[in-house]
Formats: C-alpha cells, sequence, structure tokens
C-alpha cells in the first residue's frame, strides 16, 4: 500500500504552509512535499522549530520538498543559485525531517542540445548535487517532464541518466501527468523497467480529455477524473513493490480558487481508491 501524500501545488494560491500541514494531518495524509518558496515565506515570519515541534507529535510527516529546477545547462551564476537552495533544502531537512528533493531538468524554448549532450550535462550536474546533498542523508529525485521544450521529457531518458550517474541517493519521480504528456503511457509496464529502490515519489495527477498538443500543467485533475490510466499505472507499481508516497500534485487554477479543506478532503478521496489496486 502506498502512502497517502500532498504536493503543496496543489494549494498554492489559495493556501499556506501553515494551513496546509493542519489540514494535511486532520485529512489523514501520511506526508506532504514541502514547497521551497512556500517554506521561505512562512520562514519570513516563523522559526523553523515551529515547524520541528509540529511534526514531533503529529502523525503527518515531511517526505521532501519541491523543487530545484532547470538544473541543467546553467550559467555559473544560475548554478550558485541552485547550489545555495540545495543548502536551504539540506538545512531544512536537518531540522524537520524529510530527506528527498525533486530536481528538475531544463525547461527552455528552442534549447538546441544533443540527446548526448543532455546526458552529459544531467549526469554532471545530478553528480556535484548528490555529493553535497549525500552529506547531509538528502536523496534527490529526478523528473522528467513531459511538456515538449523539456529537456529530458521520458522515463527511460531519466532512468539512463540516474544509471549514469550512479549515487545511491539518485533516483526518478514517476508523474503521471508528465510522462502521459510524453507518450500517453503507451505502455504502463514500462515501470517494470525500473528497481523499485529507485523510485522516490509518485506524483499521482489526472489529465482533461483534451488534444496532447493543447494539454499543459493547468489541466491537471482530480484522480479519476479524466483520461490517464491511474489504476493501471497503480497496478504496476505494486506489482514491483513500490510502497513509498503518493502525491497530490495538481497546478489547476479552478482549485486554486476553491476553499483550500474542500482541495484537501475532496483530494484524499480520490488518491485513496488508487494507492492500492487490485492486480
Amino acid at each position: 500500500m502506498m502512502k497517502l501524500g500532498f504536493n503543496q501545488a496543489t494549494c498554492m494560491e489559495n493556501s499556506t504552509l501553515e494551513q496546509d500541514i493542519q489540514l494535511a494531518e486532520s485529512c489523514g495524509y501520511d506526508v506532504i512535499e514541502l514547497r521551497l518558496d512556500m517554506l521561505a515565506n512562512y520562514l519570513k515570519q516563523h522559526d523553523i522549530s515551529e515547524l520541528a515541534d509540529f511534526f514531533a507529535s503529529s502523525r503527518l510527516k515531511p517526505h521532501g520538498y519541491n523543487s530545484l529546477e532547470d538544473i541543467t545547462f546553467c550559467d555559473p551564476e544560475s548554478w550558485r543559485e541552485k547550489r545555495a537552495q540545495l543548502a536551504f533544502a539540506c538545512d531544512a531537512a536537518a531540522a524537520i525531517g524529510g530527506d528527498c528533493l525533486v530536481v528538475v531538468p531544463t525547461i527552455q524554448a528552442g534549447l538546441a542540445r544533443t540527446q548526448d549532450e543532455v546526458i552529459k550535462d544531467s549526469v554532471k550536474r545530478l553528480r556535484e548535487l548528490s555529493d553535497y546533498a549525500g552529506e547531509h542523508g538528502m536523496r534527490l529525485a529526478f523528473e522528467p517532464i513531459g511538456s515538449a521544450n523539456c529537456c529530458v521529457r521520458s522515463l527511460p531518458l531519466a532512468m539512463e541518466i540516474v544509471d549514469a550517474v550512479d549515487r545511491s541517493n539518485v533516483g526518478v519521480v514517476v508523474d503521471a501527468f508528465n510522462l502521459f504528456l510524453f507518450d500517453q503511457w503507451r505502455d504502463p509496464t514500462i515501470l517494470r523497467k525500473v528497481p523499485t529502490e529507485k523510485i522516490y515519489v509518485y506524483h499521482i495527477d489526472d489529465a482533461d480529455d483534451l488534444p496532447v498538443d493543447k494539454l499543459d500543467h493547468c489541466h491537471r485533475l482530480f484522480p479519476g477524473n479524466g483520461i490517464i490510466p491511474l489504476a493501471e499505472i497503480s497496478r504496476q507499481l505494486q506489482a514491483i513493490g513500490y510502497t513509498g508516497p503518493c502525491s497530490l500534485e495538481l497546478f489547476n487554477p479552478g482549485y486554486w480558487r476553491m476553499a483550500a479543506r474542500d482541495v484537501f478532503e475532496i483530494g484524499a478521496s480520490k488518491t485513496k481508491p488508487f494507492l492500492g489496486v487490485d492486480a
């Protein structure tokens, strides 16, 4: 059985970190993925010890942090910024828990790079990040993004990069919507080719019934409300013994206009059927 998780992107425009952790606790979520920007905003008025106290007495636990973005083909200044964000996440984890940071390849229109160049730079960047992360007990979850302008769009390419990195603290994110954007989940059994221990988090999200070239992240839906074969994805994850977070990650502006409690409650009820699907 997978763990019921909540990614803060789902209510990023209609809630706060303080409210998110309270709602996640009351709605029965097991883990939460904290957004680095929302954590930074929280710390403008709160001390990290307040979060530590909350999680110490709560059944809800932090799984990790989202996200370190555009990590490939960085200039020196932007790379320093990425390193600073990594340090921020590691410091937070040391104080409150959570050992997984989602890292995202670069999304840029007109990025004229060959696949060999993408693999080489991704491996270089992930190894450098993993050195620091490893010293602080942090895992890095590399997330292929299905959008047309991302340099790493598919799960096989992400795994080729992770295999080449060859570090025990570097794995992948399986995001149902992102991988639907890439090839519409033509073959969900592809998940059986990924070592279970290398899947650090599963992002669950459904999609509007639109042509793929019209789909964008604003069209993410509650699980079961769209056309992604989530039951089959869950069966494949169950078949390889995955029991990590099944984390609701939506960027739908319509949900941002709802009461946050309603989103949390509906999200929990819609996600629970996919935590363990009979084979």
